[in-house]
């Protein structure tokens, strides 16, 4: 494989033009980066009411960096005087709705299935005093400033993957999540090819509304979902192999993982779930510039076995990095880097798979769907069941999963 593509993965910035059209997508990410502090200085009346009963806030501390939202710690003094901490994640616009309503349905999923792996999830809402800001509320936890350890994450996310299996059997979610500003419809498929290949479709319109159009990379592109994808993912369905769709994170690079101070064990956050192929969870731990890489891909490995047919596991990888690499860039107003990454990984790609599937086996039978052009995707209209802290038993939320294998 040549060193390029493994070795470089940081491409130097060439000079930014900026489109002269403010595209949709710009205008989206423009609008949700432009959330001012104010939403962080108090506590609204709909976060106050959603806290323990009896709680008193003592504080309201600005906690950590997000580029889409804006965070604090709520510190509270609970009924028998103890002192029980909050995160709270603000953000405003539809998208940034639906951005929190999706991470609190995955959230609630994983916690559900590993409860020690995130922090507790309690509500997702809006902002009593202003109905275009949103908020999303779960426990505090504690972390380090650095990313889970190699002995402890791989294993821990492995167990995740292995306990929560899509109870009916298809790749997908049951309300839509966002990766950034760019959201993801998850609608149900029979066959992982056609919802990543949906998926990717989505993303590469996106990235090229953000940067504006790249013949180069359309060729490219077309290429990769013509010749690259059925090479590298049909084999996974066919020929008497399968794989289950089971719940992913969706977002797992370093930014979105820590250590917990009190237990040491590995902690989660900031998830955009789907029912997915394990193994497009190692998409963004494939990425040599993250401090995640190959020693955790193989550690995981100990806990998951690679899937069939193996040989192909290290271009499947390349594959789903693609993904990661096309949602940053379209992420980020006035940056080529992710774009140059993509580029580099579809150069490899294509120059490899230069023909089409040559097996006898077509797609798996896959369900209807229907593509959407960007103004046509969705934002969630409807609220997930809350789970509410402190309750005596949590209500789980009303979404397909949680089936042990």
């Amino acid at each position: 494989m040549p060193a390029i593509i493994h070795g470089s993965q940081s491409a130097a910035l060439p000079p930014y033009v900026e489109p002269a059209v403010q595209t949709r997508a710009r205008k989206i990410v423009a609008a949700l980066t432009d959330m001012s502090e104010e939403y962080i200085k108090y506590v609204d009346d709909a976060v106050a009411a959603s806290l323990p009963s009896g709680s008193v806030v003592k504080g309201l501390i600005p906690h950590g960096a997000a580029y889409w939202t804006r965070t604090a710690v709520i510190q509270t003094q609970q009924q028998d005087n103890s002192e029980l901490n909050f995160f709270l994640k603000v953000t405003h616009t539809d998208v940034g709705r639906a951005n929190l309503r999706g991470e609190f349905a995955s959230m609630s999923i994983i916690h559900n299935v590993t409860p020690d792996f995130v922090p507790v999830p309690i509500v997702v809402g809006t902002y009593a005093s202003n109905s275009d800001v949103h908020f999303y509320l779960c426990s505090f936890v504690e972390m380090t400033d650095e990313v889970a350890e190699v002995d402890t994450l791989p294993a821990k996310l492995a167990e995740l993957h292995l306990k929560c299996v899509s109870k009916n059997g298809k790749f997908g979610f049951d309300i839509p999540t966002n990766q950034g500003a760019l959201q993801q419809p998850n609608s149900w498929s029979d066959s992982w090819e056609e919802f990543f290949s949906d998926m990717m479709q989505r993303c590469f319109d996106w990235e090229q509304d953000m940067h504006g159009c790249d013949e180069e990379m359309k060729t490219l592109f077309q290429a990769v979902l013509g010749k690259v994808i059925p090479r590298l993912l049909r084999p996974l369905e066919t020929g008497g192999r399968e794989i289950k769709p089971r719940l992913v994170h969706g977002d797992l690079w370093d930014g979105n993982t820590s250590t917990n101070v009190e237990t040491g064990k590995p902690v989660i956050f900031d998830a955009s779930s789907m029912y997915a192929h394990n193994e497009f969870e190692l998409g963004a731990w494939n990425v040599p510039r993250h401090q995640i890489y190959k020693t955790y891909i193989k550690a995981y490995h100990r806990h998951f076995p690679i899937s069939e047919p193996t040989e192909d596991v290290d271009d499947r990888l390349i594959l789903y990095r693609l993904r990661f690499n096309f949602t940053s860039s379209g992420c980020y107003l006035n940056n080529l880097r992710f774009r140059e990454l993509a580029l580099e990984d579809m150069q490899y790609l294509v120059e490899k798979y230069t023909s089409k599937y040559e097996g006898t086996e077509t797609r798996k039978e896959a369900s209807d769907s229907t593509q959407k052009s960007i103004d046509d995707w969705p934002v969630i209209e409807q609220l997930p069941v809350q789970v509410k802290f402190g309750q005596k038993e949590e209500q789980k939320i009303s979404v397909s999963g949680i089936a042990a294998n």
